[in-house]
């Protein structure tokens, strides 16, 4: 069987990390991290406790109002983030 390359093989013999890493299918082109901008972390933050809220919410049986408040939180979020255009500036 014959033994394939992760990666491309420089003249000393050695593979490039980062063409090995870039090679893969669907990995980005560049080693830069875009982590976005914070008020992007703050919005998804609170989309994520809304969604935790109603998710608990359901344990052991539903209560209705504390879904009800887990998904207003979530809209919150989801406004909040809507608002501040932070999706389209975040995109890489």
């Amino acid at each position: 069987m014959t033994e394939q390359s992760s990666g491309t093989v420089q003249s000393s013999g050695t593979v490039n990390d980062e063409d090995a890493v870039t090679l893969l299918p669907g990995a980005p082109h560049s080693m830069e991290h875009n982590s976005g901008r914070p008020i992007s972390w703050v919005a998804v933050t609170v989309i994520i406790v809304g969604f935790v809220i109603g998710g608990v919410a359901f344990i052991p049986h539903p209560t209705w109002w504390a879904i009800w408040v887990g998904a207003g939180v979530a809209a919150v979020g989801f406004i909040f983030i809507a608002f501040t255009n932070a999706v389209n500036e975040d995109w890489y």
